[in-house]
Parts: structure tokens; sequence; C-alpha cells
């Protein structure tokens, strides 16, 4: 997985999986899903993030 931040366009990017992106959809305003051609989630897409996320910069792991 692939944790990106675009400070240029504030976007807040998860890639989960590393293949083309077939369709997208905006399931909430400023949230973003891809999917490939199976119907699978590739990544997800903050618009604004630094309005939305408390340290857009910052990304802690967590394992249990």
């Amino acid at each position: 997985m692939k944790v990106r931040y675009d400070t240029r366009t504030d976007t807040l990017t998860f890639v989960f999986r590393d293949v083309p992106v077939e369709e997208s959809d905006e399931e909430k305003p400023g949230v973003i899903l891809d999917y490939d051609k199976h119907g699978h989630i590739v990544s997800i897409e903050v618009l604004d993030a630094s309005l939305r996320v408390e340290e857009p910069r910052k990304v802690t792991l967590v394992t249990e």
C-alpha cells in the first residue's frame, strides 16, 4: 500500500493495488473511490485533504 499527499493539489491518496483504474466514483463529496476492471477497489482519493484530515503529511502505521 502507498500513501501520497500532493501539496500542490491538496490531495491525499491511498493506493491499495498498482493496477489500472477502470472506473472512479465520488462516493461522498471530496472522496473518490477508484476501481479495477473486476470492481475491486484500487485507491481512495481525498480532495481538500488539509480541510478533512488532521495531519495529511503524517502517516502512522498501527498493527495488531
